[in-house]
């Protein structure tokens, strides 16, 4: 039975609608994505110093033409489970637009099969944390299409250790000391030459 042109555009325009309200579930990605992030071996990394070189490509395994729809990747750090429990705001949900997992962005670039490499440091505002890399895969509307990570499927190898920064430093410390120091000596001071005063007033 043919169906009218009109219930066809109805039809499509509906389908859009329910693909932008419900969105991307991480479960519906194939991972077809290679991702490695080289690091100092059991040493924890320090944010505002530290690097992490991430390369990513795409897995020959997967049938020829699998990443034609691939225009972008977007590569993020990622909480492991252990730094997310008790902590909601950073619950892993298979929806993407309400998943907390990786809310750090790492590097965007233009999708290439292979070659990709980036080395970033670690930025400041970086909380203490256990973590792991996710790269995405998105089409041409944005939306992901396929990803791959460092670590297992369960989040549990391949994760490495930030230390966030404390927020003091050592040159604070000594000038909060020595001003304090001086504050003290000036309120001596003061309450001598007022103490002096007092004696001078007497003698008058």
């Amino acid at each position: 039975m043919e169906v009218p042109a009109g219930s066809m555009a109805v039809y499509l325009l509906l389908s859009c609608f329910v693909a932008t309200s419900y969105g991307v579930y991480f479960s519906s990605l194939n991972e077809t994505l290679i991702v490695t992030a080289t690091h100092a071996k059991d040493q924890v990394l320090k944010a505002g110093e530290a690097q992490i070189t991430v390369t990513w490509r795409f897995n020959q395994t997967y049938k020829a033409g699998t990443d034609s729809a691939y225009k972008t990747v977007k590569v993020k750090l990622c909480y492991a489970p252990i730094s997310q429990k008790d902590r909601s705001w950073r619950k892993t949900e298979d929806r993407l637009k309400k998943d907390k997992t990786c809310p750090h962005k790492i590097v965007a670039r233009p999708y290439a099969a292979s070659n990709n490499s980036f080395t970033w440091t670690i930025e400041k505002d970086i909380p203490t944390g256990v973590y792991f890399v996710r790269a995405y895969a998105l089409d041409a509307q944005d939306q992901e299409v396929a990803y791959g990570q460092t670590t297992n499927g369960a989040k549990s190898t391949n994760l490495f250790n930030v230390q966030a920064i404390t927020g003091r430093h050592v040159s604070l410390d000594i000038a909060s000391v020595c001003f304090s120091a001086f504050s003290v000596v000036s309120l001596a001071g003061f309450f001598y030459m007022e103490k002096r005063k007092g004696k001078a007033s007497q003698q008058k």
